[in-house]
């Protein structure tokens, strides 16, 4: 059976080296792999001017295969919330013509394109893999709050407590899926959870 498409969900490929002297790539767990996929086809020297911010799973795996790429930098961190200063700064002064690969989970790819594109990187300048967990970014439609990591359906909202309906609906703006109270008639009738999104 075909899996569902999601109309507003972005479409993402797979990382191919670009030409340029200047690449970043930001991935996120098993977005490491993609990196370590392209670097089988990229050219000689190819990751002298690379920068390479990657934040790891909790048992720290891809760091050596990452390492053994000789990349110009690379930076650890332990959440997209405390690399997104740093982030920031490097786009900020990016010269003309950086290469951006994102490369990850659903939630630190569309993060890392909202901060290139307030930015002014062109997201043409952009690359995009989809590797591991589909765990949904979640916004709740009532308090505004972001439950990040979201695996069942109906889920509870970090911030405000209520019990979500996640919707299929993706709002590239927010890098979030939308959350409505699904009993919002009776807080009495909770609907069995299950597991949605692994």
């Amino acid at each position: 059976m075909a899996a569902k498409t999601i109309i507003s969900r972005p479409i993402y490929g797979t990382l191919s080296p670009q030409p340029g002297r200047h690449h970043l790539f930001i991935a996120d767990a098993e977005g490491a792999l993609a990196i370590t996929d392209m670097a089988g086809k990229a050219p000689p020297g190819f990751f002298d001017g690379a920068e390479i911010v990657f934040i790891p799973d909790s048992q720290g795996r891809h760091i050596d295969a990452l390492e053994a790429l000789n990349p110009a930098q690379l930076h650890i961190a332990p959440s997209f919330a405390s690399l997104l200063p740093r982030l920031r700064q490097t786009l900020t002064n990016a010269h003309m013509g950086l290469r951006l690969y994102l490369a990850g989970t659903e939630g630190l790819i569309g993060q890392a394109m909202q901060a290139a594109l307030e930015a002014g990187i062109d997201h043409t300048s952009m690359q995009t893999e989809h590797r591991g967990s589909l765990a949904r970014r979640m916004q709740c439609v009532h308090c505004k709050g972001i439950t990040e990591n979201v695996t069942t359906q109906p889920a509870t909202c970090a911030h405000c407590g209520l019990l979500l309906l996640v919707r299929d609906h993706y709002s590239r703006r927010l890098a979030a899926f939308q959350g409505v109270c699904i009993n919002a008639e009776d807080r009495s009738e909770i609907p069995p959870i299950e597991e949605a999104f692994p």
